[in-house]
């Protein structure tokens, strides 16, 4: 796999000697500061280019590798008749991308809210802090802090009474804290949701049930995926984070059954997955390792990560890479026996980073990112290194086919 980390700019206190320093070829990043739905100018993506291979001339090269993400606008996702001038934006920044050289853009199909936790800091055995999502404490903001409209209609009555006696019990500042954890914005932004005017944002997908979000999801894959496929861009979608209904919300890529609708809604290559490991595996119906064999052809990105279910199934936090609820082995062997099928035919090396790594050590100390530090991700590489190299070697010694096991034995 082509080591990556996700990398959200210059004012990122993860620097680009750091990720050299991790042993990562490739950078993920995005132009952040351009606002969602416009068109990313190829002077913009130029300028990002140059700042991240500035030293390539002198020290280890890193590129751009992959775009992460190429936000989706919300007009695209409620199906309004405005989404046809934010798909042909779209189509234009795809291009761009491709002129510069990016072949991979991530993306995802979530309403409002990106990736949700209730916990930026929970302290693990060791003394690290791991992002964590209680059900208990989501229930606390949906109906004490933000009294969502007819929240009560989505928590057992014995949650939403735990959650009246936790509200009861809290701090301003408590509240306060898990307020802005929950109304967080887009990874790399600086700004977080308004509470004032949250509600107002969910109110817009009254009328939007699954089946309608599915139905614009598919509309949109139908008219980029076929312009990403000219252009040899692989396009693939992030999985639901976590993979279940939030706020009233709908989730339509939450599940195995999820992906084959998407891939069968625009049957190209280039309509693929961004596979996350950790979205994935909250729910104790996916198999990471059987998603990852059938959809293997139309992964373009991954995302290795590991969450651990707590006695609540809808509790979780997020594990070392090799611990929690994924067989982080049956995994990585999957995705090593699709880069050899690949091979075989002149294909690339599948871009992959780390993801959510405990903060730890010395970065205890710092201000970064929720989930990228550098160390916890540094320690998360380097073992999903060391465990990627066992399978190669392993492949050798196996009843494998001559061209796998020749194509296993350069890694060795």
């Amino acid at each position: 796999m082509l080591h990556t980390m996700r990398w959200f700019g210059p004012h990122d206190p993860v620097s680009l000697f750091d990720i050299r320093q991790a042993g990562c070829a490739g950078v993920v990043t995005a132009l952040h500061q351009i606002p969602v739905g416009a068109e990313w100018p190829v002077t913009d993506i130029r300028a990002r280019q140059q700042l991240i291979e500035a030293d390539n001339a002198t020290h280890s090269p890193l590129h751009w590798e992959v775009v992460e993400s190429l936000p989706v606008h919300e007009d695209i996702k409620k199906g309004r008749p405005s989404r046809e001038q934010y798909i042909e934006n779209y189509k234009e920044s795809l291009r761009n991308l491709a002129a510069c050289g990016i072949r991979t853009v991530c993306y995802n199909f979530m309403p409002v809210l990106d990736w949700s936790r209730t916990d930026l800091s929970y302290e693990m055995p060791d003394g690290s802090r791991a992002l964590r999502f209680v059900w208990q404490d989501f229930a606390v903001f949906d109906l004490f802090i933000l009294k969502r409209p007819g929240a009560a209609n989505d928590y057992e009555p014995a949650v939403a009474e735990a959650a009246r006696q936790q509200f009861a019990a809290m701090s301003p500042e408590a509240i306060a804290s898990l307020t802005n954890t929950v109304l967080l914005g887009l990874p790399g932004s600086e700004e977080a949701f308004e509470l004032a005017g949250f509600q107002s944002l969910l109110d817009e997908y009254a009328a939007i049930d699954a089946q309608a979000l599915r139905e614009n999801l598919h509309y949109f894959i139908q008219e980029v995926a076929p312009v990403a496929q000219e252009l040899g861009i692989g396009l693939c979608i992030h999985p639901d984070d976590p993979p279940f209904p939030l706020l009233g919300l709908p989730r339509v890529m939450s599940t195995e059954a999820d992906i084959a609708q998407l891939m069968a809604a625009c049957d190209v290559p280039a309509n693929g997955l961004t596979f996350c490991t950790g979205s994935l595996g909250v729910r104790p119906d996916n198999d990471p390792a059987a998603i990852a064999r059938r959809f293997g052809p139309r992964i373009h990105f991954i995302h290795l990560r590991t969450t651990k279910r707590e006695d609540n199934p809808r509790n979780f936090h997020e594990a070392d890479h090799l611990a929690g609820d994924v067989d982080m082995y049956a995994v990585v062997r999957e995705l090593v026996l699709e880069e050899l099928r690949r091979a075989e035919h002149g294909g690339r090396a599948i871009p992959m980073r780390p993801d959510h790594g405990h903060q730890m050590l010395d970065d205890l100390k710092k201000k970064t990112y929720p989930g990228y530090s550098a160390i916890g991700r540094l320690r998360g590489l380097a073992e999903l290194r060391g465990l990627e190299y066992g399978i190669r070697r392993s492949l050798e010694a196996e009843d494998a086919p001559p061209s796998v096991r020749a194509e296993a034995q350069q890694y060795s």
